[in-house]
This record gives structure tokens, sequence and C-alpha cells, in this order.
């Protein structure tokens, strides 16, 4: 499995509870999404169960050679004590709403027997803010008194929304959006032809989520972000740049592009917020609040692409008027 970047300290934290012990038996793994919450659960339970199984001597990360038998089960999705709940895939390909009670209720067979290698067996969550209601109150069943040797790994974009409960009988491990440097190197790992140019731009989309910035690969990000940057700088007087992005955005092929742009007109206001203060400030804020708005309905609510693109480009053009009213 791929090295985590940027989280040493969090690597640190469940290791050293886990060999001190005073491991608790349950953690929310929590922080932005995409910043690799997920992929950190699955590394740290690999890594535990082997060495709960005394396949090898402790080490300061996550890392295990790839022959090692616990690793091999465990990347061959067999390991005996390991099971993971996520949103199910529909037959027409769409994942599930949410993860549901069933799901949740089939850990039994999993709780109800003694762990097969070691004495650890671990449970990821990816994630617990997908659990529908009478989900969680399963899962709390299993917080309040969990077999022994078990361990939770609950991953959350929004803690705070997760049953009280829930968070009171876990531990929080917090996560932080990663550097430009760590966010790089991140996405040359998956993406090792990346121009220059489309790098930058995806590390600047990205704002510290590698999840969210490879989701826009292989979009040309990299367009639409000098597109935008132009529009702010000199408002678009005669609205050429906001006409031509609309019909570019607006085919069926370009649907993809389309939604990457939804999520980054508001995300560029929201940007250029950070950079203002005193009324400018509260008209950016005002302004990135409507295109927000109008971004998160328009797939929902099957809005017009173009007319959608050049309204959200509006919203960009008046950073112009309001820089040279400062």
């Amino acid at each position: 499995m791929t090295s985590l970047l940027g989280q040493d300290m969090q690597v640190r934290t469940l290791l050293e509870a886990a060999r001190g012990g005073r491991m608790h038996h349950g953690w929310i793994l929590a922080g932005p999404r995409g910043v690799g919450k997920a992929t950190f659960a699955r590394m740290a339970a690999r890594r535990l169960l082997a060495e709960a199984a005394g396949a090898l001597k402790a080490g300061d990360g996550f890392d295990l050679p790839p022959t090692e038998s616990n690793a091999c089960l465990f990347d061959a999705g067999t390991h005996p004590d390991y099971a993971e709940l996520s949103r199910l895939e529909k037959d027409n390909g769409d994942l599930a709403r949410n993860i549901s009670v069933d799901q949740v209720r089939g850990l039994q067979r999993l709780l109800n027997k003694v762990p097969s290698l070691s004495d650890r067996r671990i449970i990821v969550i990816d994630s617990a803010d997908d659990l529908e209601r009478s989900a969680a109150n399963a899962l709390l069943k299993n917080l309040e008194e969990p077999p022994v040797g078990t361990l939770f790994l609950l991953v959350s974009h929004a803690p705070s929304r997760l049953l009280p409960t829930i968070r009171s009988r876990c531990r929080m491990l917090r996560f932080q959006s990663l550097d430009d440097e760590a966010m790089q190197v991140v996405v040359r790992r998956h993406k090792p032809d990346i121009s220059p140019d489309e790098l930058a731009a995806l590390v600047l989309a990205g704002a510290g989520s590698p999840g969210r910035a490879l989701g826009y690969a292989g979009l040309d990000l990299g367009d639409i972000e000098q597109t935008l940057l132009a529009i702010a700088a000199s408002g678009d007087p005669t609205n050429k740049l906001r006409l031509d992005i609309s019909r570019r955005l607006a085919t069926k092929a370009a649907r993809p592009r389309y939604e990457a742009f939804l999520e980054r007109a508001p995300a560029f206001l929201a940007a250029s917020a950070k950079c203002a203060e005193g009324s400018t400030l509260k008209s950016t804020l005002t302004t990135w609040e409507q295109a927000k708005h109008l971004a998160s309905g328009a797939v929902i609510l099957s809005l017009d692409p173009a007319t959608v693109v050049f309204e959200l480009c509006s919203h960009v053009a008046t950073l112009a008027s309001l820089r040279r009213a400062v």
C-alpha cells in the first residue's frame, strides 16, 4: 500500500497508543474530505493486525514487507480478522445513499467469534457520516460493549454530525489539509506524466486535499483556472470570456468539466475572501454564498449548464469592481 504523507503525528499517536497498553477501542479519524483518512485507517489496520500476530517487530510507520503473510491476506481482502463498511454499489453502478443497518448487523459474524490470527480484530467504517440512523444506533451498541481486542476506526468528514453518544465513546484523531509540497508529491505519485501547469492547477484547486485534486485530473483544470483569473482581474466587460466558457462547458461531452467547474467557481470566490477585509470581505462572502447556492443545486434541479456557468462567472466578475473600490 502507498506510504502516507503529511500524517506523521497521527501515525505516531496511534502506534504509541497500541504499543503502550492504552489503546482505546474506538477512534474517530476526523478531518477534511480527501486528505487520506481512509487510507490511513486501512494502513493502520494492516500494520496493527500484523504486529498483533507477532509477525514482525515494531517499526516507526505503517509500512510492511509486501510478502508478509498478514499483509498478503489484507491486500487480497481475505484477512479473517478485518471488516470494512462503506456504501454498497447498486445494480446501476451508483452508490447507495447510506450504510445500512443490515451492514452493521452483519459485523456480528466477526464480533461473535474469537479472532483467528491474533487477539485483535479491526473494523473500519468509511465513512461514519454515511451511517443511516438505525445503523448508527446499532453501531453504538457495539461501541458500548465491544468484545476484547476489537478496534473500530471511524472515518468522518464532519464529526460534529455523528451521534453524541458515538463521539463520547471514541477518541478523536484529527487530520489537517496537506501543504503544497506534500500535495505535489501525492499528485505526481498518481499522475507521473502530469505537466507542470496542470500540477500547479490541481494543487491550487485541491486546497490541501489530494483526493479532491486527483478528482480534477484530466479535466484541463488549468484552462478553467486561467479563465476565472482573467474574469476576476478584468470583470469581463464585454462578456466574451463568460460566453466562451459557457459554450465550452455546456456540451454533453464536457459534463465532467462542468461538474468540476461547479465546485471550483465557489471555491475560487472563497479563496478571494481570505485576502479581503471590511466591506470588501462582506461583499465577497455574500457573492460566495450566492454562487455556492447556485452551484449546489445546478445538477439536482437540472438547470441549464450554459446559464449556470455564465451566472457563476458573473459572480466572479464582481471581484474586479470590488478590488477597484478598495
